[in-house]
């Protein structure tokens, strides 16, 4: 809300009302007095006074006077001279600017400064020594020096008195248009015989309540005949002087001449009447008349100036010529830059055309040297637009991006039309406020974290980093992961993550056998006003251990040896197939690489062994010598590291069916003390084991054949049966040699020349305790070879 005020606040055009404040106060009024009430003048109440902020923007260099936030009032804050601030002036005024906020606009002021009575008249000189000639003729003039009065108005000096005398009396004259001077008149002639000097005491008074006056003595020496007085070529000079002469700079050569000889023609010239501040400025010649200045001129402090030039004879006589100096701008001001006013930071949402400073522009010279022309360097952001009063509106014209500029130098140049022209610079530093507008960023757009099995729970799994091109609040980010379910599971039982690091911890141990990946959605979100988000999919991927022992499958481990038989044809020669050990892993990768070895055999040329497939095979053509009956161990080894392995023994018989074997049988009953009975019982019991057999072989058929129908199986069974396994995590991470955690389908026969590689093909979670069906294809095996 607070920014909605500001943005109209600074939306409003800036306009200078055109009517003029008028107040008046007296000089050497104490600190505190109230001029004026603004606020009343402007028709302000008390709420619009507080908002609008009244303040004084400019006094010229001067300061004397305050503005109340609080009432208004217009009041005395310094000792005010009239004299000091307009010297002779007949009117003194005082020029102020104050500036209203909310909306922005400046009011002229004008105070009018008003003469007391604080300044009686002053001589020029304590003593005036005049020389009369007695031979002067009643009536005679001689010119006196004038009394100075800083007042004003009938404040200044009104009238002369001279005290009470025979012989003189007092006549006034103007003496230039602004200026009167006085003339002592003789009434009757002297005898400088009688009385060689008087002495008079002139009164100068002025015309305040009450009366100040000012007094000099007139001491008249009478003199022997002198009766030629200086003449001046003429009564009135005037001089044009560029303010900047150097100091030493001739003014004017002044000359008087008079008739008369010898020391009554010698002339010197003095100052009889100068102000102050003229009188360090510049210099009289006595002898000479030359006036020089003192020291260098400023037109901005003074643009003229006045003398009075009495030149007095070697006899006493005078005569006063008034020299006026009018000094000439020049160009030696450079332009004056203000801020006015200047909001910052702006908040980058804020649209084109908002106002964002105040700037007043002002040049103390004159004419075309004090015209001012403003402008800022080249920027698309940014315009500067004159108002009024030698105002500018520094504005936007393109929207704001904290992003991409935070902050903004902007020069602004004045250059005044002087020859030659000078140039004023003032950089303003605008920086821009951050808004929400950017949202969370992750740096990648896809986290895969590949987690060993059976790694603690607690352990840090991956570390997701997201930035915000925003500032402060709104670029900081809490991160959270999405309420979803994974098989029925939530993500928070899998994984947690800390909110403000990104690191992602392991809530459980995982088990590759059972789960191999999952995957679920996290979420970044700054704390922005509405606070902004992003989403990023992180996948987990379970890196296998050799943590599984190889599996046979067949022949099953869980019957006894002397039941099962494979039965070898006499015929059999070297290299027949006598059967094939059938196992599985159910790791992945290198760890499910198997390899097949004979631990445990009689005659260890009799069979060999693939050490890739497991098939068993005659090794060298049969014997009449040979047994009947074999027993082997075969071991099942994977390639992990450690290497795990199981083992199954084997029953192979040289027959071409049980009936065969049941013989062999006898005879080796025969040979113990085992009665006839005992003989026919066993023989029936193989008889019955090998019935349930064949049975239980048909049982787990049709059991996996209907298992095979489920959404889980793996897949419709044929002769030839494939396990399929699946690779849902990339594989660069393996630490095989071949792709990871891939599986191969292989369908084996116990005819090792059908057997062949089916394909590959990815399937989840496939189960290690259903991988072959015997129903279908008695005589045909499946296995997994890794």
């Amino acid at each position: 809300m607070a920014r909605q005020v500001i943005f109209l606040y600074f939306s409003f055009c800036f306009v200078a009302t055109s009517d003029l404040l008028h107040y008046s106060v007296l000089e050497e009024t104490k600190q505190n007095y109230v001029v004026g009430n603004v606020a009343k003048d402007l028709r302000l109440t008390s709420n619009e006074l507080e908002m609008r902020k009244l303040r004084i923007v400019s006094q010229k260099n001067l300061n004397y006077f305050n503005i109340s936030s609080e009432n208004g009032n217009l009041y005395v804050i310094s000792r005010i001279d009239r004299e000091e601030i307009c010297g002779s002036e007949i009117n003194c005024f005082v020029d102020l600017e104050i500036l209203a906020e909310n909306p922005v606009n400046v009011y002229p002021v004008r105070i009018d400064i008003q003469d007391v009575n604080d300044n009686p008249p002053r001589f020029t000189k304590d003593i005036f020594d005049i020389g009369i000639s007695e031979s002067a003729s009643p009536g005679a003039r001689f010119v006196l020096g004038n009394a100075l009065d800083q007042d004003s108005g009938t404040n200044s000096l009104q009238s002369y008195e001279l005290s009470p005398n025979a012989h003189f009396e007092l006549v006034q004259k103007p003496q230039s248009e602004e200026n009167k001077y006085i003339e002592l008149i003789l009434k009757q002639q002297l005898d400088r015989e009688k009385q060689q000097r008087y002495k008079l005491i002139l009164t100068a008074s002025d015309g305040g309540k009450p009366v100040k006056t000012g007094t000099t003595i007139i001491q008249i020496e009478v003199q022997d005949v002198n009766d030629n007085y200086p003449v001046f070529g003429q009564k009135i000079y005037r001089v044009n002087l560029n303010e900047n002469s150097p100091a030493g700079s001739l003014v004017i050569q002044l000359n008087a001449t008079d008739e008369d000889e010898g020391s009554n023609a010698d002339i010197t010239y003095s100052f009889s009447h100068i102000r102050e501040n003229a009188r360090k400025l510049f210099t009289l010649d006595s002898q000479t008349g030359v006036i020089k200045t003192n020291q260098e001129l400023d037109y901005e402090s003074a643009r003229s100036y006045q003398a009075t030039v009495e030149a007095k004879d070697g006899g006493g006589l005078a005569a006063q010529c008034t020299v006026f100096i009018e000094i000439e701008d020049i160009n030696d001001n450079a332009p004056e830059i203000t801020l006015a006013s200047l909001y910052t930071p702006v908040p980058e949402d804020f649209p084109p055309g908002t106002l964002v400073a105040l700037i007043n522009v002002k040049d103390l010279d004159s004419g075309k040297n004090g015209e001012v022309i403003c402008q800022i360097l080249e920027t698309s952001t940014f315009k500067l637009t004159p108002s009024s009063n030698n105002y500018y509106k520094l504005i936007t014209t393109l929207p704001l991006d904290r992003e991409e500029n935070p902050s903004y130098n902007i020069t602004v140049i004045a250059k005044d039309e002087g020859t030659p022209p000078m140039v004023s610079m003032k950089t303003l530093y605008v920086t821009v406020l951050d808004v929400n507008d950017n949202p969370p960023i992750f740096s990648k757009p896809l986290y895969i974290s590949y987690v060993p099995e059976h790694t603690s729970a607690g352990t840090s799994i991956i570390n997701v980093n997201a930035s915000d091109l925003d500032d402060n609040e709104n670029a900081r980010i809490t991160y959270s992961i999405s309420n979803i379910n994974f098989e029925n599971i939530p993500v928070s039982s899998y994984v947690s993550i800390n909110s403000v690091t990104g690191v992602i911890y392991a809530q459980r141990s995982f088990d590759y056998e059972q789960l191999r990946e999952f995957q679920f959605q996290l979420i970044a979100k700054d704390s922005g006003s509405p606070p902004l988000s992003s989403n990023v999919t992180v996948r987990i991927c379970i890196i296998d251990k050799n943590d599984n022992a190889p599996k046979i499958l067949y022949p099953s481990p869980d019957y006894e040896d002397s039941t099962i038989f494979e039965f070898i044809p006499h015929s059999a020669e070297k290299g027949y197939l006598v059967t094939k050990v059938i196992a599985v892993d159910a790791d992945s990768g290198h760890n499910a690489w198997l390899s097949y070895h004979l631990i445990q055999v009689p005659d260890t040329t009799l069979f060999s062994i693939g050490p890739h497939n497991g098939e068993i095979k005659i090794a060298r053509d049969l014997q009449n010598t040979d047994s009947l009956r074999q027993k082997i161990v075969v071991l099942v080894k994977d390639n992990g590291q450690p290497s795990l392995s199981s083992t199954v023994t084997l029953s192979l018989v040289v027959a071409e069916n049980i009936q065969e074997v049941v013989p062999e049988i006898k005879h080796k009953s025969s040979n113990t003390d085992v009665s006839s009975n005992a003989t026919f019982f066993l023989i029936i019991a193989i008889v019955l084991i090998s019935v349930l057999f064949v049975v239980s072989v048909m049982i787990i058929a049709i059991v996996k054949c209907k298992k095979s129908n489920t959404p889980t199986a793996l897949g419709t069974y044929s002769r030839n049966v494939y396990p399929q396994f699946t690779l849902g995590c990339p594989s660069d991470i393996s630490d095989t040699s071949l792709p990871f955690p891939f599986s191969y389908d292989v369908c084996v026969t116990l005819d090792s020349k059908q057997n062949e590689i089916a394909y590959l093909k990815p399937v989840q979670n496939v189960p290690t305790d259903n991988l072959i069906d015997t129903a279908d294809a008695p005589s045909e095996k499946t296995t997994q070879v890794g």
